[in-house]
């Protein structure tokens, strides 16, 4: 084991929630030290929706503050980091055996009033029958509505978090687990061990914020050996993804016999994001996957609108993801609070901030808040900062990212329209630091398929703590849906052979 190093803010959990805690904690001048188990995003926050939203369906549970909140913090994202966060419309046929219209239309004009939109266009009524949105809509539906909502890439938000906090000075620790945590006189000893290596590094720490997600629990009681009167619930949620099947640009949100609605995003081109499930889990967080009777149940909600009907041959692939919910009781999980809450133990002097709950759209605020609960902890740090920052490629004049797009075209003739694209919205301003100096398809170096080539591995390696293969294909990018088996296999191949040279 290393000598014990020292910092101010411990972060347990490379999710959203952790990495958003970590930027803001090390923007305020804190020594901070992340460490995650896995990757970045590896669990609940790589397996969302990928929607910034104001949570549309929270009103139906009077969640009217959670809304608000969530609302205003949609468009402060948009703002952050306008190439991985975008505007996207929404259109929702009214099924007069569900909801009733009246009911609709009061919670999409409270859902446009709430939080004070600015950017984004209102909701209008659609003739279903004669407006193109309908077209690929079954004729017995006639009328329609159309609101806004905001597109995330939900891994490349975790990513972008942790960059921004390295490059405020924290230190981000990923495949290493936290085995122990211990109050020693005032402060917090750490141990992680890193499960590739079997490297142990020890930490004394002021401060641990423990953003676990699904595992706030056990690293409550298992690690920290400390214990809390709150707990969270696990709520499974599962996504189809199939090959797009209508024009346009924008989703449908669809209400289900059980009043339940299922998203139906436009994704990564020419396919199409079909979620999500609710499902209590009781079993291992780690264990989750989509089950024959959930993708049944996506594709049935699906065909009760479609005039196109989906078959289970349909589906190119289905993923799974634990929502660690903050339990208050609620009997149905689909009506379990959104919203997040602190438990702050401070037995020994030692401090410990419990994450319970929380969404991908208020991970900015939940990070800010979580601060102003350990002020007195960090007497001297800097006040709030996030709010009016861009994410690491956010930095786009006036966020106008049809703008830049097109500066970017411009300056890499020699390169795809599709290519160009791929490297705008993930990396936004730092696609330079991605393209380097090349000067043609060549200089990236060995083409993998699709749009992947070697300087964008070697960027995620070096910038973006990518250490698998997995971590480039499934998390920092979506390679894996435009790559065939064999090609797969191959750079898998290949990154594990340069990874062990290296």
């Amino acid at each position: 084991m290393s000598e014990t190093e020292t910092c101010d803010l411990f972060v347990i959990g490379g999710g959203i929630n952790g990495a958003g805690i970590a930027r803001d904690a090390a923007g305020r001048g804190l020594k901070v030290v992340l460490c995650e188990k896995g990757d970045l995003a590896e669990g609940t926050s790589s397996r969302s929706g990928k929607l910034v939203h104001g949570g549309l369906r929270y009103l139906e549970y009077y969640e009217f503050r959670l809304v608000r909140e969530a609302l205003i913090e949609r468009e402060v994202l948009l703002k952050s980091a306008p190439h991985i966060i975008w505007p996207m419309r929404f259109v929702l046929p009214h099924s007069p055996s569900d909801r009733p219209a009246w009911l609709v239309r009061l919670g999409l004009f409270l859902y446009d009033h709430l939080g004070g939109r600015r950017k984004l266009p209102g909701t209008r009524t659609l003739n279903l029958l004669r407006d193109p949105e309908g077209t690929p809509i079954l004729d017995q539906y006639t009328r329609g509505f159309e609101y806004s909502d905001c597109w995330v890439d939900d891994a490349r938000l975790v990513a972008l978090n942790a960059v921004g906090a390295a490059e405020k000075g924290a230190t981000v620790l990923t495949r290493s687990p936290a085995v122990s945590a211990r109050r020693e006189n005032g402060l917090w000893t750490i141990t992680t061990r890193n499960s590739i290596t079997g490297e142990t590094r020890s930490f004394r720490a002021k401060c641990i914020a423990n953003c676990a997600g699904p595992w706030v629990s056990d690293i409550i009681n298992r690690v920290a050996g400390s214990n809390s009167s709150r707990n969270v619930r696990l709520v499974k949620g599962s996504h189809i993804i199939v090959p797009k099947f209508w024009a346009g640009s924008n989703a449908y949100l669809v209400q289900n016999t059980d009043k339940r609605v299922i998203f139906i995003n436009p994704y990564e081109g020419d396919k199409a994001l079909i979620g999500t499930t609710d499902i209590p889990w009781e079993g291992r967080a780690e264990d989750v996957a989509a089950e024959e009777k959930e993708i049944d149940y996506l594709l049935a909600a699906v065909n009760r609108y479609f005039k196109e009907k989906l078959r289970r041959s349909d589906v190119i692939t289905s993923f799974s993801g634990v929502r660690p919910l903050f339990d208050d009781g609620k009997g149905n999980p689909s009506a379990v609070t959104r919203d997040y809450v602190f438990d702050l133990d401070e037995t020994g002097g030692a401090p410990l901030l419990n994450v319970f709950g929380g969404k991908i759209t208020t991970f900015r605020e939940l990070a800010e808040r979580g601060m102003q609960r350990l002020a007195h902890v960090f007497p001297n740090m800097g006040g709030n900062w996030t709010e009016h920052a861009t994410l690491p490629g956010g930095e786009i004049p006036n966020a106008d990212y049809e703008s830049f797009a097109n500066t970017l075209r411009d300056a890499y003739p020699w390169a795809s329209r599709k290519l160009v694209h791929h490297y705008g919205r993930l990396y936004g301003a730092r696609t330079k630091d991605v393209i380097g100096a090349a000067k043609s398809l060549a200089d990236l170096g060995r083409h993998f398929g699709g749009n992947l080539y070697e300087a964008e591995v070697r960027y995620l390696v070096a910038r973006e703590w990518a250490l698998e293969a997995n971590d480039i294909l499934y998390r920092r990018t979506k390679h894996y849906l435009h790559l065939t088996d064999a090609e797969r296999e191959a750079f898998a191949d290949w990154f594990a052979g340069e990874r062990l040279a290296a």
